[in-house]
């Protein structure tokens, strides 16, 4: 399902993913009618605008969060430094989509979202960090707490930020469903965080997609 406040970008996305065959989008709405939408149509995934001038998407998001059997929802942006991301993301958005994102890779990220996987541009989510940066204090602890994570868990952790869900996770690094959803519960408490977006954006703080650690270290 596609929410926006224009109708041709919700005619846009509405053409450029139908034509995927495995993937339906069963209705595009604006901001006010997005909630009433969404408990009608029942979406697995939902591309949210993050701005609109009837409900703004941070709205949208925290009540579509509060529902039952919640959708994934990822907000759309026009903008890759856009201040309302960081919030949207720690409300439980599972990334975020820039509105001129190419066509051709546009399936392949509802496809991520719909797989369990996190989408997060790297040099948008960078840019955020360095505007929202807090403290020297407060980043020295969130790497203090990547260090604690095993070799494995740090290689598990850089794909989760790469966006890949578990069962691809398990494809890379040859481990099966059952471990790689054990390592990311260990590492999502071990970062004192709630979901794979907060580790994702921990982890290019702490640098790890940096030093780019290869799959089959650790085993």
């Amino acid at each position: 399902m596609v929410v926006d406040d224009e109708a041709l970008v919700r005619s846009g996305f509405g053409l450029i993913l139908g034509a995927s065959e495995d993937i339906e989008v069963v209705a595009t709405a604006n901001g006010g009618e997005a909630v009433e939408t969404v408990r009608r149509e029942r979406p697995d995934v939902v591309l949210l605008d993050i701005r609109m001038p009837d409900v703004d998407g941070l709205t949208v998001l925290r009540r579509l969060r509060g529902m039952p059997h919640a959708p994934v929802v990822a907000m759309l942006t026009t903008f890759d430094a856009d201040e309302y991301i960081l919030t949207a993301l720690h409300s439980g958005a599972a990334g975020f989509l820039l509105k001129d994102t190419e066509p051709e890779q546009l399936a392949h990220l509802v496809r991520t979202l719909a797989a369990g996987g996190v989408v997060l541009s790297p040099k948008a989510s960078r840019t955020l960090l360095h505007s929202h940066p807090g403290t020297e204090a407060a980043v020295d602890e969130e790497a203090a707490r990547v260090r604690l994570l095993t070799a494995r868990e740090r290689d598990v952790l850089v794909l989760v930020a790469e966006g890949l869900s578990n069962a691809d996770i398990g494809t890379r690094i040859h481990l099966g469903a059952g471990t790689v959803k054990d390592h990311v519960s260990a590492i999502l408490t071990k970062l004192r965080v709630t979901s794979r977006v907060q580790a994702a954006l921990l982890a290019q703080r702490a640098g790890l997609l940096d030093e780019r650690p290869r799959p089959g270290a650790g085993r």
